[in-house]
């Protein structure tokens, strides 16, 4: 399993080359940038990396988070907003070792992401119901923003831990009985759980289920159901036959003056 750290639209320099550092340090596989608006590759971004320039300089660029973790399973995204979420958050703890644990038949190439949103406003909540779990820092009450920087090496920090402990400890010991971390079911890679909803919307916005003033609220509904309940590939495959059977019936010829 690799793990990618993705970020979006970063503004600041000086906080990309920061991170690709600590990248670096602590063995992440891979950084991703999503719509940067600031030169990932110039000076300032180059001094702060340090030893990580090459993670820098090996680091894709994509238009969207959708696109950047299009091919992830377990996807983490970092949340400082503390209510209003649109999936229940978690410590960084459990957030993490449930960032580690892959299936025991999943694919050693198999790709999981860490997201962490802009400097000045996090992700907004489409993109973080594209995550199976929202992580939260816990800070002090009197100011809970971190710098982007910061909030990275926290959470690289506790993910090393996790990682530690899970080379000494039995994964079965580390999950808590009855809890979310339970199900060893490997979660749907996004692009596909994706390309499953927007045949879902199409074919309900032409039989007249959604309309299109109301359309995007009613599918974030439906996005965080499917995310709460971690659907599998074979189940995405079965919401998709469905789409298409439906498709195909709502667009049949009345039979009702056929002969018999």
């Amino acid at each position: 399993m690799t793990i990618q750290l993705v970020l979006v639209e970063p503004a600041g320099p000086l906080n990309v080359g920061s991170v690709a550092r600590l990248c670096a340090n602590f063995g992440i596989d891979g950084l991703r940038l999503v719509a940067p608006r600031c030169d990932p590759l110039g000076d300032e971004a180059r001094r702060m990396a340090v030893h990580g320039v090459g993670m820098l300089e090996r680091a894709p660029i994509y238009p969207t988070l959708a696109a950047a973790i299009a091919d992830c399973s377990r996807v983490v995204a970092t949340s400082g907003r503390g209510e209003g979420e649109p999936l229940p958050p978690s410590p960084a703890g459990a957030a993490l070792r449930w960032l580690l644990r892959a299936h025991d038949d999943a694919s050693p190439s198999q790709t999981s992401a860490l997201v962490f949103g802009r400097e000045d406003r996090g992700l907004s909540n489409d993109e973080l119901l594209q995550a199976g779990r929202i992580l939260q820092i816990a800070t002090g009450p009197a100011y809970a923003s971190l710098n982007l920087s910061h909030a990275v090496a926290v959470v690289l920090h506790e993910l090393h831990g996790c990682r530690r402990q899970a080379e000494l400890v039995p994964s079965s010991e580390l999950r808590g009985p009855g809890g979310p971390e339970d199900s060893d079911a490997e979660p749907c890679p996004r692009g596909l759980l994706e390309a499953a909803l927007a045949d879902a919307e199409a074919l309900l916005l032409e039989v007249g289920y959604l309309y299109p003033h109301t359309a995007h609220a009613r599918m974030a509904k439906l996005r965080g159901l499917l995310q709460r309940a971690q659907i599998r590939p074979q189940e995405v495959a079965l919401l998709r036959g469905m789409v298409c059977q439906l498709r195909w019936a709502s667009r049949r010829p009345c039979a009702s003056g056929e002969d018999h």
